[in-house]
């Protein structure tokens, strides 16, 4: 019996909006977008490998109106027009699909969608099956038990019981069910407040449309109501949402279907886009191909090696671009599933565990995950481990799952023995999703990890630092994979169990998914990091995490006792401050309530409303932005102020900290996100050591319970105007870079300019003023901002931007070109080449793009900084282990390194620590780190 052949149907408009919207803000050499292009390449490159086909086409919309518009003039009234960066890019991927040999398909008047469903009919009567790959609802009216839909975007593969199962009415009523409850994307009305279980209510007891219509007088209620009035409308959405399948195909398939063969590649001109593009990658498989072609062959007879996922597969799955398309499917009535196929394995007994510990060592890289108690790095003990070797094929080692049901697991320390010759080898490459915390938990059981070659959450944090980087979001915007979540197994808040109280089956598919979609998501972003991205990446984030997980096992040791005595020192001060509030107020009233305290300052006390923004609930605010600007004309708002800046401090600090302290270490342990602030500054937690306030005396004292052990100290080292010595470099302007190259006081020279006074002449009023220009312009502020933080008037303050712009004009040409590059390209770059991309630049609201240009000037300078801490403390760390020193890093917070020095090594930590710091890069200015030794934090300064 001859098989039935195989007609592949490619919705290119949906494959093309959802390659641009999945990939970050790619861009070629001359600037112009190229994500979307990346984005088909690959899409189009899973499906090949995939997807067996004997014919295959790709069909795109083509420009001007449809019958539908005639029909209906307000049909998709309501979608945005589509993004410039997307349209340019519409040309480039025809060509690309036309020289990778897909057939593709434009018909004038009609829809993709008509086109496809015509071709599927066709093939269908032919005797054909057809697999329609869409992410688009629609479709499914066309599925029959020859025609299947397939969604490489979510694995979804639909025939006609998936579309029953799915939509709740098979195929043959999907445009009864559309028109019912309405198309918004498409602005089809259907019965306003009609629901897909209305519809389906309505379709299984009338059973089709016209029956609803029929029995329309005998549905009750309001939707009945909506229902009589959409009657007249009803045939008309119909037509709307029904997928034409006669169109007029002859001038476009000259030999029927032999015209949808899928043809040969062009090499050359693939080559020629790639180049274009800056897709180096793709260029070198090109490339490759070409010159395994033979001589006189126009194409290549035999692939080369399937490359990696990481060569370019949108989706995760390896592939290889250039292969030849798949032979037909042995029995192609079949469809070839295009969701990857998971084996993930329960590993129970010795064998099991023998076979893997093979697997890992044989592997090239292996993606690995821990399973364990706790949230807290510093506490959490392992329950399980899970490893992924290659896309689809992953286990989970359960070690301490407990219950009644719980099955026979192998003994954990007896085990982990066993697995730590690997864990520790440096030799065997492991990946992972924020290994810092696996390292943490193997450490609590006495493993030092080693090996670490990639992890997905910084590989994410530097090439899209403005997005999400949990595995969950990474999986549903990169592979269109829906994950299991912890919240799904373990439940929430009160009810929520621990992971070793998880059944083992439902843990093993949720670890080993875990481990098999990190080592996909790393295949995937293996490609984009390239050239600088990639520098900062390897040489800073990568290496910077090692640091880190140092830093936070070290710790930093707390005095209890002077937190105590701070403690009630700062709850008898408020006590102060809360009986001069009743005297000022005239009655006692809650200082944390902001209703009480509203009636008494707009209410009781009078005080004029005039410019005070107002709460959601149409009060008067009483946030700190108002109480600021009411403390300069009345005494009560100052007062509250000061007595919750002394409650936030007590709350933070002096109560919670000693209960933060580790009992097994007795130091308190922070951690350092790395991948958290889009500038590439890390963000401390748990607690927060860098929003200690420092410019109030009382916040200060806190520091002073940061102690060091006896026989050591405390030292500080912290850049100087670091953020104004890279404005300098950036700028390249001579003015500036002269005074920083001569050691001139920045400040002051600035102050001379602006107040045109001699340089020895200058007051601490104007040098102060001068500070508040110079760093209030690399914020991006402007007159207003200025005149309000320095109390004089807009036209003072523009004299003074003036002026400093006349001193230093070259500060002004980089602030305008950075503007106009980060509206071109949609991000700024930090010195080394790290990407801090502007999602408003481009935006309609003149405010909101105001606020990107701001933040366009400053994220190159706030990112260098971040990026020279981290270059500085790769620098320390890497020379205390060299010198064996006892000497350790402990904190880092903004510009500043904090260390636990042995008092032995204090004189050679003193002499060699600002030179680490000032060597970590060479720009055009010098760097500068000025040292502070105590025996607290607060003494170092």
């Amino acid at each position: 019996m001859a098989f039935m052949k195989t007609l592949l149907l490619i919705d290119g408009s949906s494959y093309l909006y959802r390659a641009f919207h999945a990939m970050p803000d790619l861009r070629s050499p001359q600037g112009e977008p190229t994500g979307a292009i990346y984005g088909m390449v690959n899409m189009l490159a899973r499906l090949c490998k995939e997807v067996r086909f004997d014919y295959s086409a790709c069909i795109f919309d083509a420009k001007g109106k449809t019958f539908r518009d005639e029909l209906y003039p307000e049909y998709k009234a309501n979608r945005p027009s589509m993004p410039t960066d997307l349209a340019a890019q519409i040309a480039t991927v025809h060509e690309v699909v036309r020289a990778s040999g897909w057939p593709l398909l434009m018909v004038d008047g009609v829809e993709a969608d008509d086109v496809i469903g015509t071709l599927a009919r066709q093939a269908a009567a032919e005797g054909m099956q057809v697999i329609i790959s869409t992410g688009d609802k629609d479709m499914a009216q066309l599925v029959t038990p020859q025609v299947t839909l397939v969604n490489t975007m979510t694995n979804e593969t639909l025939d006609e019981a998936g579309v029953k199962e799915k939509f709740g009415v098979p195929p043959t009523r999907i445009i009864d069910y559309l028109t019912l409850i309405g198309d918004k994307v498409d602005n089809v009305p259907g019965v306003d407040k009609c629901g897909p279980k209305t519809a389906v209510k309505w379709l299984e007891e009338y059973d089709s449309l016209d029956g609803v219509i029929a029995h329309a007088a005998n549905v009750g209620g309001k939707v009945g109501e909506n229902l009589r009035t959409a009657l007249e409308w009803l045939p008309r959405g119909r037509e709307l949402i029904t997928i034409k399948c006669d169109v007029a195909l002859a001038a476009e398939l000259p030999a029927g279907m032999e015209s949808l063969l899928h043809g040969e590649r062009n090499l050359p001109r693939l080559a020629e886009l790639f180049s274009e593009c800056g897709f180096r990658t793709f260029l070198r498989e090109v490339q490759q191909a070409m010159g395994a072609a033979e001589p006189a062959a126009e194409v290549v007879a035999e692939a080369p090696a399937a490359q990696p996922a990481s060569s370019g597969d949108l989706f995760g799955a390896t592939t290889d671009l250039f292969a030849e398309p798949p032979a037909p499917a042995a029995n192609p009535a079949v469809p070839a599933a295009t969701q990857l196929a998971r084996h993930y394995e329960t590993i129970l007994d010795d064998a099991q565990l023998e076979a893997w510990l093979q697997k890992l060592a044989a592997a090239d890289i292996v993606s690995l995950d821990t399973e364990t108690t706790s949230l807290d790095p510093m506490q959490a003990r392992i329950v399980g481990l899970s490893f992924a070797i290659e896309p689809g094929h992953a286990a989970y080692l359960p070690l301490a799952h407990r219950g009644p049901d719980a099955p026979q697991q192998l003994e954990r320390d007896a085990t982990l023995a066993r697995l730590k010759p690997w864990l520790e080898d440096a030799g065997k490459k492991k990946l992972g999703q924020n290994l810092k915390y696996d390292r943490h938990v193997l450490a609590n059981h006495g493993i030092t990890l080693r090996g670490v070659a990639d992890d997905t959450l910084l590989a994410s944090y530097v090439i899209e630092s403005h997005l999400r980087h949990n595995m969950d979001d990474l999986a549903s915007r990169h592979l269109g994979e829906t994950t299991v979540s912890y919240e799904e197994i373990c439940g929430k808040g009160a009810k929520q169990i621990g992971f070793d109280e998880v059944a083992v089956d439902v843990a093993a598919n949720y670890a080993a998914e875990d481990a098999d979609i990190t080592l996909r998501l790393n295949q995937y972003f293996a490609p984009l990091l390239t050239g600088r991205l990639l520098s900062v990446y390897r040489d800073i984030e990568l290496p910077v995490a090692e640091v880190l997980f140092k830093m936070e096992r070290n710790g930093v040791l707390i005095d209890r006792d002077i937190l105590a005595a701070q403690s009630h020192q700062l709850g008898s001060e408020m006590l102060r401050l809360e009986q001069e509030t009743y005297a000022l107020a005239g009655q006692p009233f809650n200082l944390n309530s902001p209703k009480q305290l509203q009636e008494i300052l707009f209410g009781k006390l009078g005080i004029p409303t005039k410019g005070v923004k107002k709460t959601p609930s149409g009060g008067f605010s009483t946030d700190e932005e108002v109480l600021e600007k009411l403390a300069l004309d009345y005494p009560l708002p100052k007062l509250i102020l000061q007595y919750r800046s002394l409650a936030k401090l007590k709350s933070t600090y002096t109560d919670k900290l000693p209960t933060l302290i580790n009992p097994q270490t007795g130091r308190v342990h922070t951690n350092y996100a790395q991948a958290v602030a889009i500038t590439g500054r890390l963000a401390s937690n748990d607690p927060n050591l860098q929003n200690i306030p420092v410019r109030t005396a009382e916040g200060r004292r806190v520091r002073e319970a940061f102690v060091a052990t006896p026989g050591y100290v405390i030292v500080s080292a912290d850049y100087s105007q670091i953020e104004l010595r890279i404005m300098a470099h950036l700028s390249g302007d001579e003015g500036m870079l002269a005074a920083f190259a001569s050691g001139e006081d920045i400040h002051k020279a600035t102050a001379a300019e602006v107040f045109g006074v001699p340089l020895a002449e200058v007051s601490g009023e104007q040098r102060r003023a001068a500070k508040a220009i110079n760093f209030g312009l690399i914020y991006g502020m402007g007159k207003y901002g200025l005149a309000s933080q320095l109390g004089i008037s807009n036209d003072a303050a523009q004299q003074y931007i003036d002026s400093y712009f006349r001193k230093y004009p070259g500060v002004a040409d980089y602030m305008q070109r950075t503007r106009v590059a980060a509206a071109e390209q949609g991000y700024v770059e930090t010195v080394f080449g790290r990407r801090l991309y502007l999602p408003e630049i481009r935006a309609a609201n003149q405010a909101r793009r105001a606020g990107a240009e701001r933040a366009a000037i400053n994220a190159p300078m706030q990112g260098t900084a971040a990026d020279l801490i981290k270059l500085a403390m790769l620098a320390v760390q890497g020379w205390l282990e060299a010198e064996q020193l006892q000497s350790k890093l402990i904190m880092q917070v903004h510009d500043e390194l904090v260390l636990e020095v042995a008092e032995a090594e204090l004189a050679q930590v003193r002499e060699r620590l600002p030179q680490l710091m000032a060597g970590a890069a060479a720009l055009k200015v010098p760097l500068l780190a000025e040292v502070g030794v105590g025996p607290s934090w607060e003494a170092a300064h």
